[in-house]
């Protein structure tokens, strides 16, 4: 079924959400920390995992571990098999055209270096301008940096408002027809900011450019439909969406993909290998994938994926944003305390500071309470340096927090500022 892009999650009646029941399905949550129930808040640094995902490693090394596409025998056939299905559940997921569009990486981080090293190094020039907004993650930065320090083409940012907001207004002003390349989140790790990106590709197209969607945040929280939105690129990684570290997928448009160069050489990339001829590349998506992938972990990533459309990607985003709702209604109760990030389109994160306390004597003091919050910069220095900050305490929410969490983080948070003050 076609997925449709939805900005803002329509917010659900909690009675029709069992949280409770979903909870059962992450041993993680059953822990203690300090001796206090576990309440876990970090879900925008990595979701945990759900029992039916953690079973893909068991199941596939102890059934059918085999490498993949190159083997003719049983084991390396179900192991194909079932690699190649996650491709064509993210295919689902994203609403992509075709299966081949989606490339298996190592993260978004890897997702985004591949466009700057592949597509960034054949098509920009000294002269051409990227644009990156100030609300990005360092991942969505410093590749572009890299490769602007080498090719001489010039990084333009898009800036935000007092609230977090991207400013649509200077975005429009920044595009020119020197523009060659717009990268942007659709969804800030560090205010939840969540940004219009089909406005943005419809505006960036106008002047010939691409745009870049860094999704890393958005995927694990609400329907992402990339021909509604017509990104060129999008990323998001595996750990974010309830699955495993070391996986992530990159999105492409069948075109873009198919002319651009390998980003690294090796197996399975290939077609021909020739001392005399040099070598010709295979066709995609496998042009971009060299070597031996990380299986367990992408045919792990398809069972989360499989997990969320159980519970429903939208259902999700609704829970968090009540969630999200109530803890800034009691944060803002506490005295010296300051919200960034009061867009009006928000995904599930509270970054806040607090006056007279460091964030991260918060952060340790809080966690003796059982509470694991991010403090620190969030890679996203220049976000903050903007808002006059070097660091924030972040609290981020997912399919499986509860309310009743909720009013435990801010009674240990009132606990202890009052004893950091």
């Amino acid at each position: 079924m076609p997925h449709s892009v939805i900005e803002k999650p329509t917010v659900l009646a909690p009675a029709t959400y069992n949280v409770e029941a979903l909870r059962d399905d992450f041993p993680v949550l059953k822990r203690e920390v300090h001796g206090k129930p576990l309440v876990y808040l970090d879900n925008a640094a990595t979701s945990q995992t759900p029992q039916q995902v953690i079973d893909v490693f068991s199941d596939y090394y102890s059934r059918y571990n085999a490498n993949i596409h190159r083997g003719l025998h049983t084991l390396s056939d179900e192991a194909t098999a079932a690699f190649e299905a996650t491709r064509h559940r993210v295919k689902a997921f994203l609403n992509a055209d075709d299966a081949r569009q989606i490339i298996f990486t190592r993260g978004t981080t890897e997702a985004i270096n591949l466009v700057a090293q592949s597509w960034g190094r054949q098509q920009l020039t000294a002269g051409d301008e990227v644009l990156i907004s100030m609300l990005e993650h360092h991942s969505n930065i410093v590749p572009w940096q890299l490769l602007a320090a080498e090719i001489g083409f010039t990084i333009k940012v898009i800036p935000v408002d007092t609230n977090g907001a991207l400013d649509l207004a200077a975005y429009r002003a920044l595009l020119s027809e020197r523009t060659k390349l717009v990268a942007v989140n659709h969804v800030s790790n560090a205010l939840g900011t969540i940004n219009p990106v089909k406005e943005m590709a419809t505006l960036a197209h106008q002047y010939g450019a691409l745009i870049l969607v860094d999704g890393a945040q958005a995927a694990p929280h609400q329907t992402v439909d990339v021909h509604d939105i017509d990104a060129d690129f999008y990323a998001f990684s595996g750990h974010k969406v309830y699955g495993p570290t070391g996986v992530g997928v990159l999105y492409g448009k069948k075109a873009l993909l198919e002319a651009m160069p390998p980003w690294q050489g090796g197996g399975e990339m290939i077609k021909t290998v020739s001392f005399d001829a040099g070598s010709t590349f295979a066709d995609i998506p496998h042009k971009f994938e060299a070597g031996t992938p990380a299986i367990a972990e992408v045919i792990a990533l398809g069972r989360a994926l499989e997990w969320m459309d159980s519970v429903g990607v939208d259902a999700i985003g609704a829970w968090e944003a009540v969630l999200l709702t109530h803890a800034t209604e009691e944060v803002s109760r506490i005295d010296g305390l300051r919200i960034l990030g009061t867009a009006p389109n928000k995904a599930g994160v509270l970054s806040f500071v607090v006056e007279g306390a460091h964030s991260q004597d918060i952060g340790l003091l809080i966690d003796q309470l059982g509470v694991a919050i991010r403090t620190g910069h969030h890679c996203a220095q220049p976000l903050l340096h903007h808002f006059g900050v070097d660091a924030t305490c972040r609290a981020s929410f997912a399919a499986y927090n509860t309310l009743e969490e909720v009013d435990i983080f801010v009674a240990a948070l009132n606990r202890v500022i009052g004893m950091v003050r």
